[in-house]
């Protein structure tokens, strides 16, 4: 496929700059006549970006596909500008030897149109007892974790750092204490208290954030944390940098723009860890803006419409945010002044690729892995045009600014909007 995409306002480095972009065969190209391209496409009012990377999706495939599959998934990816991916191993079977990695791995080679790059386990089913197999799998996943339950033993964290940093690979934490959860599913806040719900409080995350930093001043392994959601968080993750540790984290959009003030009794507002107070929302944003919080991946988490019915109370945990990450982060964060465009997309791209070595740039010879979006258009975020097989979004009616209109992934069109094709 040879196409040309002519006056469009492409991002480099922090500046926009009207350019012709070249495809061809597959790479970027300088370009050449018109009549050498099977396709032109006039992109005068449209900014090209390189493809977004989120380092925490869930595509539910093997063992939960009736939420999402690899198909499914990495085309809602597609249609919210990712062309890589990292998908989290809570599957079943979970990838915590070659034999169960090499289920999904043959998935993704069948089914996904963008790059997905697997995790694998810490330890053997996710159940904190006994290390994964990680020397065979390391060539084949981006990292390892057991998202979606915090190792609670500090012995195996240690021996999991360790193996991880002889490796050469991160380990990426999500963070919690069992100890203190105590049956709680929302934030332990003002909200909690008036309405009769348990509360999960901060100490949660954040305490397990603490001993695993002094894990890493022990270990000198890399350390990524998923998710975070606590104003302790950052100022945590904040000292150890200031220190010197080999230390980074993500945060997600629902924790950038929501606080417990907006809950509703719907399940499209339960998530873990929960949404949280202003106060730390507020601290996350300063974390945005003063480094210490790295990047914004998704956790990107379908669930069917039955398990996301039953209430804050008894709902399962997870939201989708593939397909609105950006035009919400866009609209409420750049177009508001808390960030701006060009943290954004460090945000977005730039530190998730250089942290998990998923490089990729809008540059000639380089494979063409980029994303086109209309920045002017307005619209309500509909769930019923998600690609995704999960709906459930604390963002459904919301007004945002900015819609992909194309992902390219591999010089092969991954997502185009039908008023292009």
């Amino acid at each position: 496929m040879r196409y040309l995409l002519t006056n469009a306002n492409v991002y480099r480095g922090g500046d926009i700059r009207k350019e012709d972009i070249a495809v061809f065969d597959g790479l970027f190209r300088s370009t050449l006549a018109r009549a050498a391209y099977d396709r032109i496409i006039a992109c005068d009012n449209y900014t090209v970006f390189p493809g977004f990377a989120d380092v925490h999706v869930h595509f539910r495939e093997p063992g939960f596909s009736y939420k999402e599959t690899i198909a499914s998934g990495s085309r809602a990816a597609a249609h919210g500008g990712y062309t890589t991916v990292c998908t989290m191993p809570n599957l079943n079977p979970c990838p915590d030897t070659m034999e169960h990695l090499q289920i999904q791995l043959d998935a993704i080679e069948r089914d996904s149109v963008v790059h997905v790059i697997p995790y694998g386990t810490i330890t053997a089913g996710e159940k904190g007892e006994i290390l994964s197999d990680m020397e065979a799998m390391a060539p084949c996943v981006v990292a390892f974790s057991d998202d979606g339950r915090g190792v609670q033993s500090d012995v195996m964290m240690r021996t999991a750092m360790l193996r991880a940093k002889a490796l050469g690979k991160l380990i990426v934490a999500h963070c919690e204490d069992n100890r203190l959860l105590r049956g709680g599913y929302i934030h332990d806040g003002a909200y909690a208290a008036t309405h009769g719900h348990k509360g999960i409080c901060s100490k949660s995350e954040w305490g397990q954030i603490a001993r695993d930093l002094d894990l890493v001043r022990e270990t000198g392994c890399g350390y990524h944390v998923c998710h975070i959601s606590t104003k302790e968080s950052v100022e945590l993750i904040r000292r150890a940098k200031a220190e010197g540790l080999n230390v980074t984290c993500e945060t997600a959009p629902h924790y950038l723009l929501l606080n417990d003030s907006m809950l509703q009794e719907d399940g499209r507002f339960k998530m873990n860890p929960p949404i949280r107070s202003e106060e730390d929302r507020q601290g996350l944003l300063e974390g945005l803006r003063d480094g210490t919080v790295d990047m914004i991946a998704t956790d990107h988490a379908p669930h069917t419409a039955e398990e996301k019915s039953r209430g804050l109370r008894n709902s399962l945990m997870g939201v989708v945010g593939l397909e609105t990450a950006f035009p919400l982060l866009y609209t409420h964060l750049v177009q508001k002044g808390e960030l701006t465009l060009q943290r954004l997309v460090e945000l977005l791209c730039d530190n998730p690729r250089r942290r998990f070595g998923l490089t990729e740039t809008v540059e000639e010879g380089a494979s063409a892995n980029f994303t086109v979006f209309d920045l002017n258009e307005t619209y309500d975020i509909d769930p019923a045009e998600f690609l995704t097989m999960g709906r459930s979004t604390p963002f459904a009616g919301w007004t945002v600014q900015g819609r992909c209109m194309m992902t390219v992934v591999g010089g092969e069109i991954a997502w185009c909007d039908p008023r292009l094709a």
